[in-house]
């Protein structure tokens, strides 16, 4: 095909600013709260397709083109994306299926993940029924099979569940199933769960009901769909009764078939840790790799036959042949959101290739960029896409990948890979540091080792493992000799650095920074890059005033965890719920944000052993090892051989920066006297002397009974709302003694126990107090300066994908 010069086409111009358009309109329609109709959409659509045919009109100025090309494409992203929208919505589950159960027949549409507490899946949903009638549920829905009790808890019957079938992908399935829309956690710089499961194409979560008095789940036939699932998932079955070791074995099937929920989270935190979790799963680079490996490959093959080169080039030949069998295992690895954006891509770059362009760097990088965008207008709000993009352009801009060395053969190559590495993590560190606050200093000695190791060695090893299972015993083995290089990285003291997250602008300007000083420019001009980092160095989280303290409940589920911080000084009330062997409220929730926040934590309280407020003390202790522990737990409780604990006694007290921290619960005999354990919950009241905040834990009505008979002063502007409004607490005697303005209750969506209960809400409502309760708030911010006010994170960062419980 003949090559035409760029600059030769009159409407090469229109290019930059149309595709530039195209993403800035897709990104301001992700700004919106609500959606507007879909025909408002459809009419942007058709404004957007008359403007583009007013700019390909030669009779017009080209200025005037080109405003009018970017003005178009910006009106096509952002109408086309708000109408995807509005039909993806229209298929939501209707509140009123919520906590019902419906009979669901449908297909297992992915392998099924398995831990201690039973399994998940997808289920395509094929007929549904609510009490004998049929009814709709969206297409694709996310259940859960738990095993053992559940369902247990204050007023509820415990059930002994029927243990999860060994259920395989593309088998047909009856279950009685009960219902909830997606709702996740919301917390200031935590992760968007709901807008994962709207990626995912998933609108209802849920659970199977498979207790002794439900109906018995049925597996129906073993359909024909979902064939590469059902081979992935027979693979990663193989790979685990292969290997013995349960934690390389996860990593072997994360490698082979894109199985990262098999990665233990300890390994998780390594890997990020020295920053090579990049490749421990597949990602961008294995997609890559594969690509260039596969058509090194098909190029050799197409040159073995004369006929073929001269229907096809082999160049061609070997682009194609790569970037079709680089889908295929994007495919077969689970078509993640990683790996569908490189093979869009490669396709984009090699499509452009094949026509014969020959565009400017920047041009093919906004292509690329804008053609992720248009298929998945998303990807924008994924850290993953902008660590992607922003490192595959500043290869581009600094010609590392075309720059020839002054070694030639093996030498030059491993030179241009060291630069390369060097190169992107000068340049990534700044924005890496600004999505997650924290960057690994050792980044580069790992990857140095870890790149050339997994890609060269423990990959090719690990899929070769599918026709040769011998080899997969090699792969362990490679692993184990990796594990133990990285956790000699990882422990060291300076392994990772940590900042507070700052804001976008500061962000902007460090991630420029970081590209000048990686630029192929003299050393004075690549030196102005240093001062634009300094704003996300330096940047300091707004703190209270002296004598002003502030409270932040994060949104953690079903439990107890607040932060409370003043001027100097931060403490910790509760930890919040475990949630599994791999997962619980520290580690998912409050250390990224005590991270988020850089914070360091003087006094970590747990009000009692329960493990809705414990379950994520671990995480947190192991965080801020200068932490004093105060707690009622008992002395054999395993966190005491963690840190020993104070035990929280009424009367003790101190003062921080001018604000009183005071315990008003238990007494000291009651640690003699055999209470339960939420009578032992350590009540914490805060005060600088015009506003307070009482943190009562689960202490219930004999308990509330005794401060109000104990205390003279109870009054305070918020309360912890006591045992996250259970009918066995919240008196009305306890409520006219303490007088809040504001209740926060900390519970979880639809939880089981029915928190808070209506009683206890009509008891509030009576008073005047206003509830925030963490369903509809989200994290809630208090602050003393504003005792009247409360800040909802729900509210705050509210867009349209995010759930509205009623």
């Amino acid at each position: 095909m003949q090559n035409e010069p760029y600059s030769s086409e009159g409407k090469a111009r229109l290019i930059f600013p149309a595709l530039l358009g195209l993403v800035a309109g897709t990104a301001l329609q992700l700004q919106q709260t609500a959606l507007y109709s879909s025909w408002i959409s459809a009419c942007l659509v058709l404004m957007a397709l008359i403007l583009w045919a007013l700019a390909a009109s030669k009779s017009i100025a080209i200025s005037w083109r080109i405003g009018l090309a970017a003005l178009a494409l910006g009106l096509l992203g952002f109408g086309a994306t708000g109408w995807r929208a509005s039909t993806f919505l229209a298929d939501a589950l209707d509140s009123g299926l919520e906590g019902r159960d419906v009979v669901v027949t449908g297909v297992v549409a992915a392998m099924p993940q398995r831990n201690e507490s039973g399994l998940r899946f997808r289920l395509d949903v094929e007929s549904a029924q609510l009490a004998d009638r049929p009814t709709r549920l969206p297409p694709r829905i996310d259940l859960g099979w738990y095993s053992g009790v559940w369902g247990g808890g204050a007023g509820v019957a415990a059930e002994l569940q029927r243990q999860p079938a060994a259920i395989q992908a593309g088998e047909r399935w009856r279950l009685t199933v009960r219902l909830k829309a997606p709702h996740g956690a919301r917390n200031p710089h935590g992760f968007d769960y709901e807008l994962f499961l709207w990626e995912q194409g998933l609108q209802a979560t849920g659970y199977v009901r498979a207790g002794p008095k439900d109906p018995a789940p049925q597996r129906l036939a073993q359909t024909g769909w979902h064939g590469v699932e059902r081979a992935r998932q027979h693979l990663r079955d193989l790979i685990f009764e292969r290997v013995s070791e349960r934690k390389y074995a996860g990593l072997i099937a994360a490698l082979v078939v894109g199985d990262q929920n098999a990665i233990d989270r300890a390994d998780w935190d390594i890997f990020r840790a020295t920053g090579v979790a990049h490749l421990m799963s597949i990602s961008g680079l294995h997609i890559t790799m594969f690509a260039w490996a596969a058509a090194l490959l098909v190029g050799w093959l197409w040159r073995r036959s004369e006929w073929l080169c001269l229907w096809v080039a082999a160049p061609s030949a070997a682009l194609v042949g790569g970037a079709l069998l680089a889908t295929a295992y994007a495919l077969f690895s689970g078509w993640g959101v990683p790996a569908q954006r490189t093979v869009l891509m490669l396709a984009t770059m090699g499509l452009l290739r094949l026509s014969g362009k020959r565009w400017p760097w920047p041009h093919v990088w906004l292509l690329a960029c804008a053609v992720v965008v248009a298929v998945d207008p998303w990807a924008l709000l994924q850290a993953g896409f902008w660590l992607s993009f922003v490192a595959v352009g500043v290869l581009f801009a600094t010609d590392s990948g075309a720059k020839k060395t002054d070694a030639t053969g093996a030498r030059g190559h491993i030179c241009a890979m060291f630069r390369e590495q060097w190169v992107i993590t000068l340049a990534l560190t700044p924005l890496t540091l600004l999505l997650f606050g924290q960057v690994s200093v050792v980044g580069l000695v790992a990857n140095a080792l870890a790149i050339p190791w997994v890609t060269l060695v423990i990959t090719p090893l690990a899929m070769l493992g599918a026709l040769a299972p011998p080899l997969w015993d090699l792969a362990a083995l490679a692993m184990a000799a990796l594990a133990s290089y990285l956790q000699f990285l990882a422990a060291l003291p300076f392994a990772t650095v940590s900042v507070a997250q700052a804001p976008v602008w500061a962000g902007a300007f460090a991630v420029l920074g970081g590209i000048v000083l990686a630029m192929q420019l003299p050393w004075r001009l690549r030196l102005t890059g240093l001062p634009l980092m300094l704003p996300i160095l330096l940047w300091q989280a707004p703190r209270p005033m002296d004598g002003q303290f502030e409270l932040l409940a994060a949104d953690i589920g079903q439990g107890n965890a607040v932060i409370v911080r003043t001027a100097t000084h931060a403490l910790v009330y509760d930890t919040g719920p475990r949630f599994s062997r791999e997962s619980d409220a520290g580690h998912r929730v409050l250390v990224p944000l005590l991270r988020a926040l850089d914070l360091s934590v003087d006094r970590l309280v747990l009000s009692h052993r329960d493990m809705d407020h414990v379950g994520g003390a671990l995480a947190v202790l192991a965080m801020q090892s200068k932490a004093e522990l105060l707690s009622s737990m008992e002395d054999e409780h395993e966190l005491q051989s963690v840190r020993k604990a104070t035990r929280c006694i009424a009367g003790q007290h101190w003062r921080w920066d001018g604000v009183d921290f005071e315990v008003l619960h238990p007494l000291a005999a009651d640690y003699d006297a055999g209470n339960k354990s939420n009578a032992m919950s350590c009540t914490l009241r805060i005060s600088n002397g015009t506003s307070s905040a009482l943190l009562a834990g689960d202490i219930e009505r004999p308990q509330e009974d005794l401060l109000v008979a104990r205390e003279g002063n109870l009054k305070s502007d918020l309360l912890l709302v006591p045992h996250h409004g259970s009918k066995t607490s919240s008196s009305a005697a306890f409520l006219d003694a303490v007088q809040p303005q504001i209740a926060l209750v900390q519970s979880g969506y639809r939880n089981r126990y029915g928190h808070p209960a209506e009683p206890v809400l009509v008891r509030y409502a009576e008073r005047q107090i206003q509830i925030v309760d963490s369903p509809h708030c989200g994290a809630a911010t208090w602050q003393s300066t504003r005792p009247k006010d409360v800040q909802c994170q729900r509210t705050v960062s509210l867009r349209y994908w995010h759930h509205r419980p009623p």
